[in-house]
């Protein structure tokens, strides 16, 4: 990194400098994770053999599994740890960035040499673990995704979590009435663009202070989705509560492939709609008009104003598809998870997603890979529970919150967020 600071030459011409930086943030996070992981290696040992399976059930190709000798590997996987975070030193040293192949192949590294002590004497379904993963991910990726339009178009999406629920109820409700999962699906978009309105209409147009608007929605939101399923819903359970879900789909011949095919083409509609999301929003917003608008008034909007952009229409606008995004994500506990709706079911994802959306640089890919990351840890507990791990099952309960609270601390101080999120725009 480098900046430009202004020097006095001896005659008096002022001239202009580069004065360059180390950063060390992403050194010391990955050399902290590997020391963590070393001591953890080294005071609680496991011997025996770790088993990964990577066949499936649904799969035509048989896949062998493959034993690996736990002590051995969990070492030699430390010094390739080892050798990374001297990588990313001298690329620090060198006044370079630590490029993200590296970030995400010690990503990798890191949670296989884990799941390899973690599995000692056990078996690790792969397979299975990413199809989880992958499930798990669904309303965290949607709601990013509405997080980073929300603040790309310069507002501030706290109220991703009333969206989630407010989706979620919409969809129990209408899926129940009709016995169709895609109304059910219109539903929850309705839902979640309904929350989003209110949003935009006090953040915009009232010049509310957002974060505080979104705080409030959120908890207006659950107690509106309480007191109705306690009034309606449970009541009437088999007619209002009882909704017909979406099954999986498979896709012949990549359905089939190993490990992948089923994680990625044996899914439900509200997955592959997620594929088609991540991939529309990522080009729309480098690649469209829309997109060139929607980050104009976010960074500057007197700029786009000056151009003839609106600028406050067409943050309202992009709010509300915000909303609708993240109601579809919202859709997928009741739709996809379990038919049912009840009370404070997304517990707190909501604001998962928006660490997703600081963490993943406002861009909707990165986003989405911050999102997955998170729903494979949330997986990762329930597998561990299951190895029987001598780590504590509080500590196991934390470590999707854990891992969400290091991933912005450890990297969030290198990114900026969109110079106009969070200012309301008043025209002169």
């Amino acid at each position: 990194m480098s900046s430009s600071v202004q020097t006095q030459a001896a005659d008096g011409t002022v001239q202009l400098a580069t004065v360059r930086e180390r950063h060390w943030k992403t050194p010391i996070v990955l050399a902290v994770a590997t020391v963590l992981l070393a001591l953890l290696f080294l005071l609680v040992p496991r011997t025996g053999t770790s088993t990964f399976r990577l066949g499936d059930r649904s799969s035509v190709v048989d896949m062998p599994d493959v034993p690996l000798p736990t002590t051995v590997t969990s070492w030699v996987l430390i010094v390739l740890l080892v050798l990374m975070v001297a990588f990313a030193a001298v690329q620090a040293w060198n006044y370079r960035s630590v490029p993200l192949w590296l970030i995400s192949v010690f990503g990798v590294v890191a949670v296989f040499a884990f799941l390899v002590w973690a599995a000692a004497g056990g078996l690790v379904p792969v397979t299975s673990l990413l199809v989880g993963a992958v499930s798990l991910s669904v309303p965290l990726v949607f709601g990013a995704l509405g997080g980073v339009i929300g603040e790309r178009a310069g507002v501030v999406n706290v109220a991703i979590e009333g969206q989630l629920l407010l989706g979620a109820f919409s969809a129990a409700l209408l899926s129940s009435i009709t016995g169709n999962p895609f109304v059910g699906l219109i539903g929850a978009m309705i839902g979640g663009v309904l929350v989003a309105s209110v949003l935009a209409v006090f953040a915009i147009k009232y010049l509310v202070e957002q974060v505080i608007v979104g705080v409030v929605l959120n908890v207006l939101v659950t107690g509106l989705t309480g007191f109705l399923y306690g009034a309606l819903l449970a009541p009437n359970e088999a007619e209002l509560n009882t909704a017909a879900r979406f099954s999986r789909i498979k896709i012949p011949i990549l359905g089939d492939i190993p490990i992948i095919g089923p994680v990625l083409f044996n899914q439900t509609v509200i997955v592959y709609l997620m594929f088609v999301t991540v991939a529309i929003v990522a080009w729309g917003l480098y690649r469209t008009r829309w997109g060139l608008r929607l980050r104009a008034v976010g960074e500057h909007p007197k700029a786009a104003d000056t151009v003839g952009i609106r600028v406050n229409p067409t943050r309202f606008w992009n709010v509300l598809l915000a909303g609708a995004i993240a109601g579809i994500g919202g859709a997928y506990f009741t739709l996809v998870s379990v038919p049912q709706f009840g009370k404070e079911m997304t517990a707190g994802l909501g604001f998962i997603a928006l660490a997703a959306v600081i963490f993943g640089r406002w861009d909707p890919i990165r986003a989405t890979l911050a999102a997955l990351l998170f729903g494979f840890v949330t997986n990762l507990q329930n597998l561990l529970t299951i190895l029987k791990t001598p780590i504590p099952g509080e500590f196991m309960l934390m470590l999707p919150y854990l891992v969400t609270l290091l991933a912005v601390a450890g990297f969030a101080g290198q990114i900026r967020a969109p110079a106009a999120s969070g200012k309301p725009y008043i025209k002169n």
